[in-house]
């Protein structure tokens, strides 16, 4: 039982009941307080990410700053406490932008990449005075420069080029391909900046690049840096180009399974820093400052789905269904792209996982499967499952498929559990409609 611990938050033990505790609380009197589904964040877990990944990158490249990719979950009180580890903030929408501002998070330490920003959503930018804001496309550098020019400012953005790099996750997840609806394709990676370059309204302070998601590998981002590094040197010869800031994107790996196994964020701040260093030196750049959007890997594993067991059902010779009062609805990733998670019983901690089951959500699709074929203790209707490495867009991709209930969450520390979002009403789910 020790060995799927260390897939749960730093905080996780037993208690002498045999419950799974998180942040101190025990979590089968969670559920019974905050009813099912129900999320847990672990608050001690992710302030030490947010310390680790500004130590790791910092001690090996002084002038780094860590933005937190807000798309991995974001609510006001997440952003608060990121705005307290003093990170900054990656949005990719309005409404991500409008969590921040409403939090109070400095809006200069915000960074706004996205593929298709609309007019709107600029104009909330420039008017809110986002940090950076990071053009994908020729179109949004001339709209920028149209809407900069109306209100008579000027706005600080990199621009986003697409590496042409394979990172080796799955395809859904791909960002920095040739093939991708983000960034400028390398071809066309002149023409963008030499036209962002003479425009009075923008100041192009960097490049940014962003290859994926759950990248298990070094090699791509090294690769990815080394081109876009021979490009800048390149652009810097042929145009004059200086560039003060490079960002090199999120997608660091969180472990989900056992037998599959993520790099450190040593591992990855070493092989990263020391590629730009290198590149750097060997190409007479200047030293950029250094962008890392690091998400899933600060709260992924500081979270925690609890459900409750319903139906089993037993299919001899083929299989048991266990049935839980959640699934796609709050957690549609693997019936998605196949992701996979470690889950125990956090009743039944201390007994033996004796049964194969798969677990199954309750929403009326045959693939609303949680996690297939995993070694359980014998379950009945009333134990309370947690699911492991939930804190990562399970809940930002949450749905009311079949009408169902967005889930509460909580957020745990030193025994004391804090209600950060409350479960939705049957209200909510007609308080938009109209007759």
């Amino acid at each position: 039982m020790k060995s799927k611990l260390v897939l749960f938050p730093s905080t996780a033990e037993v208690n002498n009941k045999g419950h799974l505790l998180i942040g101190g609380c025990d979590t089968v009197e969670l559920a019974a307080e905050f009813g099912t589904p129900l999320y847990i964040f672990d608050e001690l877990g992710l302030r030490n990410k947010c310390a680790e990944f500004k130590q790791e990158f910092c001690q090996r490249y002084t002038d780094t700053t860590v933005i937190y990719s807000a798309k991995a979950f974001i609510n006001k009180a997440l952003a608060q406490l990121f705005s307290d580890e003093g990170l900054g903030l990656d949005v990719v929408s309005a409404g991500e932008m409008s969590i921040a501002h409403s939090a109070g998070l400095p809006m200069d330490r915000v960074y706004f990449p996205g593929n298709n920003k609309s007019a709107e959503e600029l104009k909330l930018a420039l008017e809110w005075g986002v940090g950076c804001i990071v053009v994908d496309n020729f179109r949004e550098l001339n709209l920028l420069g149209e809407l900069a020019r109306e209100r008579g400012n000027q706005a600080d953005i990199l621009l986003r080029l697409s590496p042409g790099v394979d990172p080796h996750t799955h395809r859904y997840i791909i960002t920095g391909n040739l093939d991708s609806k983000f960034g400028v394709p390398m071809v066309h990676g002149e023409k963008a900046l030499t036209t962002a370059m003479v425009m009075p309204q923008l100041k192009l302070r960097g490049l940014h690049f962003h290859i994926g998601s759950q990248i298990t590998e070094l090699e791509p981002y090294q690769q990815a840096i080394d081109i876009i590094l021979g490009f800048a040197a390149e652009m810097k010869k042929k145009h004059g180009f200086e560039m003060e800031e490079l960002s090199i994107g999120g997608g660091f790996a969180v472990q989900y399974t056992l037998d599959k196994s993520a790099p450190s964020i040593a591992d990855y701040a070493e092989a990263m820093t020391s590629t730009v260093t290198n590149g750097c030196k060997k190409l007479g750049l200047a030293p950029p400052r250094l962008i890392v959007e690091p998400g899933r890997a600060v709260v992924g594993q500081s979270g925690v789905a609890l459900y409750t067991v319903g139906v089993i059902k037993d299919i001899p010779g083929v299989r048991r269904y266990v049935s839980v009062d959640g699934g796609m609805g709050d957690n549609i990733r693997p019936a998605l792209y196949g992701a996979e998670h470690e889950a125990v019983v956090a009743n039944k901690m201390r007994e033996r996982e004796t049964d194969k089951v798969t677990v199954a959500g309750k929403f009326c699709e045959s693939g609303d499967i949680i996690i297939k074929d995993i070694m359980l203790p014998p379950l009945v209707a009333g134990d309370i499952l947690a699911v492991a490495d939930c804190g990562a867009y399970c809940l930002p991709l949450a749905s009311n498929y079949n009408a169902s209930l967005k889930p509460a969450v909580v957020l745990v520390k030193e025994g004391k559990a804090r209600l950060i979002r409350r479960r939705e009403s049957f209200d909510d789910l007609t308080r938009f409609d109209l007759v």
